[in-house]
Parts: C-alpha cells; structure tokens; sequence
C-alpha cells in the first residue's frame, strides 16, 4: 500500500471548493494505492468509520477526511495493516501539516495542542480587569490560580489600548511591567511570559529581562528599529491588524493583504515566520462592537493559508453588551460561544481572562472533534 497527499487544480467550480475545503477547513485529501482487493475493502470500511469522503477505483481508494480524524486515521492503519512504509509515510504528512510558533524559551505546537494565553493586565484603566491587579500579593495569587488552571502564556499588560485610551510614557510602562515578569518568570518557570506594547524603549526592556512572546497592536512595522531590535532575537511575535480610523469596501480581502504584507515585512527583515502568529484585532474596528468585528469572527478561516497561529481574542469584549446589554462580569458565556466558534474555524491561541473555562471549552471541542467509534478505543478518563 501506498499513502499520498492530493491537491486541487483549483480550475473550475469543483477544484475551487476542494482547494477551499483544505485550507479553510483544514481538510486532508489522501490517495492509498496499490492495494490488494481484501485491503481495499478493510480500507473502506476503516475511512467509512471516519465519517469521510470516499471513491474506490481499481486503481486506488481517494478521500477527504477531517482534520480531527488524522491521528486515529494513522492509529487505525497501523493497528490493521502493520505496513512499516505506511506508518512513515503518515508521520510525515503529520508531520508536514504541523504549525509551529517559537516563542523565547517554547516551541508551541498550536496545530496539536491550541495555546491558552492568559491576560494579566496591571493598569488602572483596562477594559474589563483595570485596576483589580496592583498589588503585587495580588497580581501573583491571580497567575497562580490561571497557571493551576492551565494557561500556557502569561500576558503582561501595562499600557491599555481600549478604545479612547490614554497614551503613557515609556518608563511609566516598564516600572509596571519589568519587575512583574521578573518576578513570573521566578516562580513559574514553566510558563510562556508575554507582553503587550507598541513601545521600542519598553520592547527592549522586557528583551532583557528575557520575555518569551511580545504582542504590537502596531504590527511591529510602525518604526523600522523594532525590526533591527527583534530580528536576532528568539522571542515570539504576536502581530496585530488594527482598523481604527479604516475604512474597507472588502474587510476580508484587505485584512488578507495586510496580513501577506506584514509577514513579508517582518521575514525580510530577518525574523523567521514561525516566530509570528496573527491577530485580527477584533474590538480595534472604526466602530468597535459592530459588524466589522462580527465580520472578523466568522471570517477567521480565511488567513489559514497562511499557515500562523490564529489567536482568538475576544475575551468579554463589548460585543456582550452590544447585542445583549450585559455587563463586562457577566459576559463569560457569550465570550465562550464565540470562542467555540472561531476554534472551530481555526483559532488556535485563546487570549483570555478565564482560564480555567477556557481550558474546559477546548478539551470539549478537541475531544468531540477527535472521536471516531471503534471497538478497541479507549473510554476517556477524567485529569
């Protein structure tokens, strides 16, 4: 037996809708090969038990399987076939659809394991958490309980940029944020530190204390010397598409555009493109709250060919209030219907307030996404 990849000619009506199934919905098209007659029929059974789409020839059995079916699909053939150059061969179109963001210390595997990015904001003025993290008893006990809970990242904010914020200077910056990432990175060792600002002097701090991840609502290419500060770097970038003052006749289009440019900004400079994960900016819209917004919600598949991480950053923004009227402490679970959403589109790092249930959404979808009925497979176990 033979395993291959297919691609789309993308040349007509059908081939566009193949090719949009695989990148958009991350979908996989496999042609098995040379196979004998009892392999062929124990093959279709086996892809008729993934739920896929499948068409047998003589001269080989094709399908289109999902995503989340991948892994028991390379279990399953190993357990039935026991044919060495089919398990290599299925490591390696694992292997190659893997997405990777290399932040600082961590190489985050965001196509296996989704990334859960927990916010720390240490301002006074925050959307949502302004002025509940300032002393320092306090901003350790909260990263305790969102590390106990399973947050990967750790966010540092000292600078909010909510709608009509007020700008602060750079030093007033660093004295919020320099000594709680020190003093993160003592005791949670294992955890990613990030850190949001648009400043060169406060970047160039945080580089020297060693933070792992650092998020530009600016993208990084509104001053040509974050580009020579960052390049020799190893820390991870997290770039922003912002629209405040924008106007699109094609959000979706533009958004793609800016997104190529920006990458290829960033990659000729010298920073390598695992490094970059994308942001949408959702809440960072002309009109916060409105369509716009709703837009980037749904349109969230549609950078994946761009093969970065897609961050979800949408935790109890305004959206609640504007089409429910709920208050910023009672918008957790529309801001996990949304989350649900965009991670089921594609979204791989969960920027976030609430941890814990955050943690339990995306355990749910992975499990649900990734089970296919078959005798010998194992019950879940509760951790």
């Amino acid at each position: 037996m033979i395993v291959t990849t297919l691609t789309s000619p993308a040349k007509d009506l059908a081939g566009i809708a193949l090719k949009a199934s695989l990148e958009r919905q991350e979908k996989l098209a496999l042609s098995f090969s040379e196979l004998t007659e009892s392999e062929r029929q124990q093959l279709m059974v086996l892809l008729d038990n993934l739920d896929a789409i499948v068409v047998s020839s003589p001269m080989a059995v094709e399908t289109l399987i999902d995503n989340g079916a991948l892994l028991t699909l390379t279990t399953q053939l190993h357990k039935q076939f026991h044919q060495a150059t089919v398990d290599q061969a299925m490591i390696a179109i694992r292997e190659a659809r893997e997405v990777h963001w290399r932040a600082g210390r961590f190489d985050f595997k965001t196509s296996s394991k989704p990334v859960i990015y927990g916010i720390l904001n240490v301002t006074p003025d925050s959307f949502y958490d302004g002025g509940r993290y300032q002393e320092p008893t306090a901003v350790l006990n909260h990263v305790t309980a969102m590390v106990e809970a399973g947050a990967d990242v750790i966010e540092i904010g000292g600078q909010t940029t909510r709608p009509g914020f007020t700008p602060i200077d750079a030093t007033t910056e660093m004295t919020r944020v320099v000594p709680l990432l020190r003093a993160i990175k003592q005791h949670f060792p294992e955890v990613a530190i990030a850190v949001d600002t648009y400043k060169y002097p406060v970047m160039k701090a945080v580089l020297d204390e060693g933070v792992d991840i650092i998020n530009d609502v600016n993208a990084f290419t509104d001053d040509p010397a974050k580009l020579t500060l960052l390049a020799p770097q190893a820390v991870g970038l997290l770039t922003m598409h912002a629209s405040r003052g924008k106007e699109y006749q094609n959000l979706t289009q533009a958004m793609s555009h800016f997104f190529s440019e920006n990458l290829a900004a960033l990659t000729a400079a010298g920073i390598d493109r695992e490094r970059i994960a994308l942001d949408q900016g959702i809440g960072y819209a002309k009109i916060a709250d409105g369509y716009q917004d709703f837009t980037m919600m749904r349109n969230l598949d549609r950078f994946l060919n761009l093969k970065r991480p897609l961050m979800i950053a949408i935790s109890r923004k305004g959206f609640g209030h504007k089409l429910f009227g709920l208050a910023k402490d009672d918008r957790l679970s529309v801001t996990l219907v949304a989350e649900a959403y965009m991670y089921l589109h594609g979204g791989r790092i969960l920027r976030v307030h609430d941890v814990s249930e955050t943690v339990q959404l995306v355990k749910l979808l992975q499990t649900i996404e990734q089970s296919f009925w078959f005798p010998d497979r194992e019950e879940p176990r509760q951790v």
